[in-house]
């Protein structure tokens, strides 16, 4: 019997999360709060429709087919909406976008597996993120497993804030796990995300259970944690406890900016900033210095 979860959206023909070509499966819910967010929609698990107003073209097709009377600026009403999903369907130019939706776990299935001839022929396959999919362990479990079952090549990308022994089953599965470092100062780490790191730094740690090629990526940040000081000690902690494992540094980007706008929400701190090339170099130079391998799926 399938299962039913929250879905942000299947991304196919992805070649960042992994090797080959892929279709990304992005699943709502994060325990993280990161302030530099670029999923914002993927904070809750709630059907959550999202308004772009450069889209629009003032037709008021939207308000016919709401339930609720919403005006066509759906970010001044926001409090009315169930996110039903009718002036999504309603809208002629896409200014009104499905950005969670409750799903059917057959469904996804499915819909991935269209793709199947493209993972095959590029030693591709399937990659969960988010939001986080590890905060909906069932719904996870119930995909990875049809999946694996089925022989295709499995990765996840996760914050790594979750209880290793209840997930350990499903990263079983998966040939390759991304997994976030953030910053290795603990105090640092709270004020930026919402929690401290002593838990993800645990489940680092226990990376090696699961069988998988590990890859430990840091989100590098100005004015977070894009100090030569960090990626070094994050460097060593990560060779210490995991001497076979890649890291890659991803600079920070803009490119979420536009989900904010769509949710009626206030942009990111223009103190956080994207390093310059030189200072990704240095950083990967640190890499290197220490002795752990770069890697870059980009």
């Amino acid at each position: 019997m399938s299962v039913k979860g929250y879905l942000m959206q299947l991304q196919p023909f992805s070649v960042n999360d992994g090797d080959g070509i892929r279709t990304t499966i992005f699943l709502p819910g994060c325990p993280l709060h990161c302030k530099w967010c670029a999923n914002p929609e993927g904070a809750q698990q709630t059907p959550l429709v999202g308004f772009y107003h450069r889209l629009c073209i003032g037709c008021g097709a939207c308000v016919k087919a709401c339930p609720k009377g919403i005006g066509i600026d759906l970010n001044q009403e926001r409090e009315k909406c169930i996110s039903c999903g009718a002036c999504v369907k309603a809208c002629p130019k896409g200014a009104r976008k499905q950005l969670v939706a409750y799903a059917d776990a057959d469904q996804i299935i499915a819909e991935a597996e269209k793709h199947r001839i493209f993972y095959q022929s590029s030693g591709g396959g399937i990659t969960f993120s988010g939001g986080e999919a590890t905060s909906q362990l069932e719904l996870l479990d119930y995909l990875s497993k049809h999946l694996y079952d089925r022989g295709y090549s499995l990765a996840i990308e996760t914050c790594g804030f979750f209880d290793f022994d209840a997930v350990l089953p499903v990263l079983k599965r998966m040939d390759l796990i991304f997994m976030d470092l953030k910053h290795m100062d603990s105090e640092v780490h709270q004020h930026f995300t919402g929690v401290p790191n002593e838990k993800i730094l645990e489940n680092i740690k226990r990376l090696g259970e699961t069988g998988a090629e590990i890859v430990i990526r840091i989100p590098v940040i100005e004015g977070v944690n894009a100090t030569e000081d960090n990626i070094r000690k994050s460097a060593m902690f990560v060779k210490e406890h995991l001497p076979k494992a890649k890291m890659e540094l991803l600079p920070y980007h803009k490119f979420g900016f536009g989900k904010y706008e769509a949710l009626g929400l206030p942009l990111p701190s223009e103190e956080f900033e994207t390093p310059s090339k030189e200072r990704m170099k240095k950083f990967y130079e640190i890499l290197s210095d220490v002795g752990v391998e770069k890697i870059e799926y980009r």
